[in-house]
């Protein structure tokens, strides 16, 4: 099967964030969900001001997810693996299913995330560990 895919440009000067999977953080569409027609969405995140982590444990079902921080920090806990802190230039592939907790981030964080598939299901795993 061949997939047909799009051309997509996305520009910082028409860049629009909205509100997104956490009400703590706004996301800028980067065009890659519908130029691939949902087989992946790459996205770039920050902090709402004034805002801070809700600690909640949870896993998404994806067949692949990574982070690149272009600047700040954040820090998750990740189930059998213990906390780690990702500074800009810090990149995390998180496998398909891991549970994960964000324990904070500083207030000028930005992360670029790509997911595959563009549309998945984040699953709520209870308290915070």
């Amino acid at each position: 099967m061949t997939e047909k895919f799009q051309f997509s440009v996305s520009h910082a000067a028409d860049a629009q964030f909205d509100r997104g999977l956490r009400s703590f953080f706004e996301y800028r569409d980067l065009g890659i969900r519908g130029a691939t027609g949902g087989a992946a969405v790459a996205h770039v995140i920050r902090p709402i001001p004034g805002t801070h982590a809700e600690p909640i444990r949870h896993h998404h079902n994806v067949a692949f997810q990574m982070v690149y921080v272009l600047k700040g920090w954040i820090r998750f806990h990740y189930e059998g693996v213990g906390e780690v802190t990702l500074t800009a230039g810090s990149c995390v592939q998180q496998p398909p299913g891991i549970r994960h907790t964000e324990l904070g981030h500083s207030d000028d964080v930005e992360m670029l995330e790509i997911v595959l598939p563009g549309e998945f299901e984040t699953v709520p795993d209870g308290p915070a560990q």
